[in-house]
């Protein structure tokens, strides 16, 4: 028997190597090339069985030909998964669902399946967790059992002879990580078996039109285990956000070719599994007895959902020769950029003290109309004065100290009415326009970084 071949594949790229090295030649990664099997070479030029071509069709055909109609869309019984999706469900699409262990995948997709069970034709595959284990989930959370269809198989050969018979409509698969395939000789989990395993299930549901959930594990970083490719392999990656021992939950999509990305669904982990929460302002927003100092209330936007968010700052005398600078749900790297704005273009210096910045919540604010709400809440710290427990600001701060304006603003403004508050700091750019004023809310305007300080100085 001849020698099998082996071949070192990077951990995060997917990129192949004769030889092992330290540095990954494609992406540049340290210490992420693994050794592992050749796949053997196939030399007929067949397809596996189901294969429809990567968008179900080899012949070439006219744009104008190719039918434009809108996808059909299911609820998954959910609404805050169903926003977070772009609408719903669709037929024929893959779903990549990651997050840190105990935050809640399992429990989200088997409450999904159990409620689309009713109506449809559903398939579990669990290649962690035995069946005994799953029953006792749903019987813990109270779910329909009846309908729901359970295998615990591993192998993607078997699991997709079983879907050719069984025909499920959404099929779960429970994790990518625990799947092997024939084709390999390498251990599941391994780069190779990911990639390949992941290729075989998206062909099927493209194919058959099934939509096809993908639970992927991650690395201590927080990304999915495995080579990137798994995530352009796929139509929607959807992460958990959050702390798995808190109660709230945050899903956000990462990519999604059927709806918006960046949007954003907030649950609660309850004793019946994880509820939607409609109104996540209300659960972001901590209304204090008395006004603090260092806290200040903004308006960011995720997808098509405008949230108001708490910014909470502390500024305390550094006793070390190195001042910190932390934040959590914000960017670190841009807080120096505004404290330095704020030094050079307001006259307050913060060299000598350390900053702490947190958006409550344990939401991620990844927008820039989050500058202002940031150093007003640390000049506030700073100062030791509260602001008003009814005022809210949001608004990008440049390099030249000036205020630029950011998306929908009066959408902002009319969500920030709608919880009761009464004065609004904002961009002079985003007042509403043509003399459109928010009923109940006072709004200033504003283009530089003195005239927010004279604002707070005079209210």
């Amino acid at each position: 028997m001849s020698k099998a071949r082996t071949i070192h594949v990077c951990t995060e790229c997917g990129a192949q190597a004769n030889k092992w090295a330290g540095q990954c030649g494609d992406c540049g990664a340290w210490n992420t090339l693994q050794e592992t099997i050749a796949a053997p070479v196939v030399k007929s030029a067949s397809k596996p069985a189901g294969y429809a071509g990567a968008a179900g069709g080899t012949e070439i055909r006219t744009l104008s030909e190719v039918d434009a109609k809108a996808e059909l869309r299911q609820s998954c019984g959910n609404g805050e998964l169903d926003r977070v999706l772009g609408g719903g469900l669709v037929d024929g699409s893959v779903t990549l669902i990651g997050g840190d262990p105990g935050i809640g995948k399992s429990t989200l997709l088997l409450q999904v399946l159990a409620e689309l069970a009713a109506r449809n034709r559903t398939l579990y595959v669990t290649g962690e967790e035995s069946p005994q284990q799953i029953s006792l989930r749903a019987q813990r959370l109270q779910l329909p059992r009846d309908r729901l269809r359970l295998l615990a198989e591993i192998n993607v050969e078997r699991i997709l002879a079983v879907a050719e018979t069984e025909r499920p409509q959404v099929m779960v698969i429970d994790s990518i990580q625990t799947a092997f395939t024939e084709r390999l000789q390498s251990a599941p989990g391994s780069v190779a078996q990911v990639r390949e395993s992941a290729a075989q299930l998206v062909r099927y549901a493209k194919a058959g039109g099934a939509a096809l959930f993908l639970v992927g594990h991650v690395t201590k970083e927080g990304a999915i285990a495995g080579p990137r490719v798994l995530e352009h392999m796929v139509d929607t990656v959807l992460y958990f956000e959050g702390d798995s021992g808190g109660r709230l939950r945050v899903l956000r999509a990462i990519k999604n070719r059927y709806g918006p990305v960046n949007e954003l669904g907030v649950f609660a982990m309850t004793e019946r599994g994880l509820q939607e929460v409609s109104n996540p302002s209300s659960i972001f927003l901590s209304r204090h007895e008395t006004p603090v100092a260092g806290s200040v209330v903004m308006v960011t936007r995720e997808g098509t959902r405008p949230l108001l968010v708490e910014v909470q700052a502390l500024v305390d005398e550094c006793h070390g020769s190195n001042p910190r600078r932390v934040t959590l749900g914000l960017e670190q790297n841009r807080l120096a950029m505004l404290l330095a704005v704020l030094h050079r273009h307001g006259g307050v210096a913060m060299y000598d003290q350390d900053v702490y910045v947190n958006a409550v919540g344990g939401v991620r604010i990844n927008e820039t109309a989050a500058d202002l709400a940031v150093l007003l809440a640390a000049l506030s710290s700073f100062r030791n004065r509260p602001l008003p427990t009814d005022l809210v600001v949001f608004g990008e701060v440049g390099l030249a100290g000036e205020i630029r304006p950011v998306p929908n603003g009066e959408e902002r403004l009319r969500e920030a009415a709608k919880h009761g508050f009464k004065q609004a700091i904002v961009p002079r750019a985003n007042l509403p326009r043509r003399g459109g004023r928010v009923e109940g809310l006072e709004v200033r305007g504003v283009t530089r970084l003195d005239q927010v300080m004279g604002n707070i100085a005079d209210g």
